[in-house]
């Protein structure tokens, strides 16, 4: 997780400021549209069949590694759907539905009429398979075999595994110790596969219960516990780590 999509624990950041609206403006409500329908659209999914072009595979993980791929810079120019828009149109050039030339024209088209109608083929279709999708969800747990689980009240380490696109786990978590907190019955997986981040394929998911002295030692509120939910691949028993 770069620097810019995790900022908890650092110091000397300045104000804070939270946008609590989910959509600040209307053209938000169709970005997060148009990510919905590419998902329900992926060509993964077992879902009926539509008129529509859409043959790749789209995940929040995609749409996670096109924001995290922003130079830092650039990524606190933007607002938080910006940077969805950034990301899905890359990937639509990158994946060659479009490119940047016809992107560029088009957008220059819609600018000048904004009341243009949208291109509709097929929508019926395409509508049925993203409420069906909606509804049906796809659930990141398995009913695989797991091998070893720890249990709760069991100390781990964090591991500071190695990050090339995209990581769940949080910088401030690496290198710490917690405690077991919870054991999520059964596997589950992620989107895609990080690499040597480690996960993708189903794994135990703990809760791990860390104390604020041991992530910032001396620069902690008392009487509370942050808890982090975290695929085993990120975990190890603490004396196993200690004789490492």
């Amino acid at each position: 997780m770069k620097l810019q999509h995790h900022l908890g624990g650092l110091e000397g950041l300045g104000p804070v400021w939270t946008e609590t609206r989910v959509f600040v403006e209307p053209w938000e409500t169709r970005i997060f549209g148009i990510h919905t329908a590419m998902m329900a659209l992926s060509s993964q999914l077992p879902l009926p069949a539509t008129p529509s072009a859409f043959d790749t595979i789209w995940t929040w993980a995609d749409l996670r590694k096109g924001a995290e791929g922003i130079n830092p810079f650039d990524y606190f120019k933007y607002r938080y759907y910006e940077k969805w828009l950034g990301g899905i149109s890359g990937y639509f050039i990158e994946k060659g539905y479009i490119t940047a030339e016809e992107l560029d024209a088009l957008t220059e088209v819609y600018y000048a009429d904004p009341d243009k109608a949208l291109p509709g083929g097929g929508a019926a279709a395409i509508d049925e398979r993203i409420i069906q999708y909606l509804v049906e969800g796809d659930s990141p747990k398995r009913d695989v075999p797991v091998g070893d689980v720890l249990s709760v009240g069991d100390k781990v380490f964090i591991k500071n595994v190695p990050t090339i696109e995209h990581t769940r786990l949080p910088g401030f978590l690496r290198n710490k110790v917690g405690t077991v907190e919870t054991v999520y019955e059964g596997a589950y997986t992620y989107l895609c596969d990080t690499g040597p981040d480690g996960i993708g394929t189903p794994m135990p998911v703990y809760c791990v219960a860390f104390d604020p002295q041991e992530l910032w030692p001396g620069n902690a509120e008392a009487n509370f516990i942050l808890y982090a939910d975290l695929y085993s691949a990120y975990v190890l028993p603490a004396d196993v780590a200690e004789a490492a």
